[in-house]
């Protein structure tokens, strides 16, 4: 079985290899390269982008509908037009973008990216379908004060993680850069005085700064601030490449860029109250939310007896896996474990949808932390119980199903009750690999509302209600347990 394992494994690695070197030699033969053949097989191009950043892409209520919008979608509506398919987002952080592409879970990245060293050598580009300056965005207060590239040095400037804005603060004003996921967080640094100034690419800032009177564009001209942003794909590609710089070659010469602004900038800004335009979102969150906890604690305590009775057992093959499982899943970050298995899995050939891959990683995670719990609970039984069991002449099945586990249970229901509510604030991870959950609908809410504090601090109160009240109804149906004793 082994030999088999490892057999296998030797030829995967070599069709991988040989794959690779035969790419080149099928585009020069002339031959469609695999990855425009698996577009035009499936007939759907998935685009990959992160829908925090309007004008490119943003969420906004279209005919009552949650849609996601902006010029970089109507980019994607043409190409897949052009192309004859249908189109496909899937959203991601932006620093996943790239995992997903390189492990075929999207075919093209549309998202504001630029075509970096550091990138080219892991994917490639089109060419360029718009040129965005830079902008340093500082407070009013502080108009006098960073007047020049020099009066930012050392000073602590906020960026987009792996951007150009990120270079540019590193590099040209060399300041002390901090690094951020998003937009929404550099401006709430910027407007909580935890930075000084900011990067952001101006059409971006320009929508911020319109709805914050108390920030400005500083008046300082950056060296190399043009930025040119185009899509990513696969390397060696080369005619879904062609097909795709067919497209933006008509959107430049046609100049649909200024007509594409021009459509979506009225979504940024509908005349609807906060709490009418977005309450959909939090619902809809707090869904998921609930459903990723409850997929998470049932799979967990399945799993986590069967790892809990493994540890117990006498074999010591079952106890051993059982204590590497347990060390190494509780050693280990639950955002590291939902990156295995949701681009880890793919990588060999199994494809599962951001949700499956969440409720897989929670489970898994769970049932590590649900076995030392279950342990717990079976060691606190008296041993006295096993032994009276036995001496009525039980078998050490029965004595565990009958007798130990309905105890073990009674005590441990506290202790699963508190991992229901831990995993409720711990599935805001999966916000990263663009699960709908709760985290990830406060990230589209301030993406799109240009609020970065109010919409954080709303999700905050929904996770305090849903805690307050599991927690609450764990206390009464402890006093209840005790009350029966």
């Amino acid at each position: 079985m082994k030999e088999s394992i490892v057999q296998k494994t030797k030829h995967f690695i070599f069709i991988t290899i040989i794959f690779s070197l035969l790419i080149p030699i099928i585009s020069l033969a002339g031959i469609p390269d695999p990855y425009l053949k698996k577009v035009q097989d499936k007939k759907e191009l998935v685009v990959g982008l992160s829908a925090f950043y309007a004008p490119y892409e943003f969420h906004a209520t279209v005919d009552g509908k949650d849609t996601i919008v902006g010029t970089d979608i109507l980019i994607a509506e043409k190409i897949a037009k052009d192309m004859r398919v249908k189109l496909k987002i899937e959203e991601y952080s932006f620093d996943a973008l790239l995992g997903a592409l390189k492990t075929g879970k999207i075919d093209l990245i549309i998202s504001g990216m630029t075509p970096t060293p550091e990138r080219l050598k892991e994917v490639d580009f089109s060419d360029s379908y718009m040129t965005v300056q830079q902008k340093i965005v500082i407070r009013k207060s502080d108009k006098e004060k960073y007047t020049s590239l020099d009066s930012l040095k050392g000073v602590k400037v906020g960026a987009q993680v792996q951007t150009k804005q990120e270079e540019l603060a590193n590099e040209e004003l060399q300041a002390d850069t901090v690094s951020l996921q998003n937009v929404p967080d550099i401006i709430l640094q910027l407007q909580q005085n935890k930075i000084d100034a900011a990067v952001i690419e101006e059409p971006v800032a320009e929508a911020y700064l319109t709805q914050d009177q108390s920030l400005m564009f500083a008046d300082i001209d950056i060296t190399d601030s043009d930025k040119e942003t185009a899509i990513a794909l696969p390397k060696n590609s080369p005619d879904l490449l062609k097909t795709i710089n067919h497209s933006i070659k008509e959107i430049n010469d046609k100049r649909l860029m200024l007509k594409y602004k021009n459509e979506v900038t009225p979504l940024m800004f509908p005349e609807k109250s906060f709490l009418n335009k977005y309450a959909p979102y939090y619902i809809k969150g707090t869904g998921y939310t609930i459903f990723l906890a409850i997929i998470g604690v049932l799979f967990g305590s399945i799993l986590g007896t069967l790892l809990a009775l493994m540890k117990q057992s006498k074999n010591k093959l079952f106890k051993w896996i059982s204590v590497i499982y347990i060390e190494y899943v509780r050693g280990t970050p639950l955002l590291v474990q939902i990156f295995l298995v949701f681009f880890g899995l793919n990588v060999l050939g199994i494809n599962l949808s951001a949700l499956a891959s969440s409720c897989v990683a929670l489970s898994l995670n769970s049932g590590a932390y649900v076995a030392e719990i279950i342990r717990a609970g079976l060691n606190a039984v008296d041993k006295g119980q096993a032994e009276a069991a036995r001496s009525l002449g039980m078998s050490q099945k029965k004595a565990m199903r009958y007798i130990i586990m309905p105890q073990a249970i009674k005590n441990i229901l506290p202790a699963l009750g508190n991992e229901f509510v831990t995993v409720i604030k711990e599935s805001s991870v999966v916000s990263v690999i663009g699960v709908s959950e709760l985290m990830f609908q406060a990230g589209v809410v301030r993406g799109a509302s240009f609020k970065p504090f109010l919409p954080i601090l709303i999700a905050s109160l929904i996770y305090f209600v849903l805690t307050f009240t599991l927690s609450r109804a764990l206390g009464v149906a402890e006093r209840r347990i005790g009350a029966n004793d």
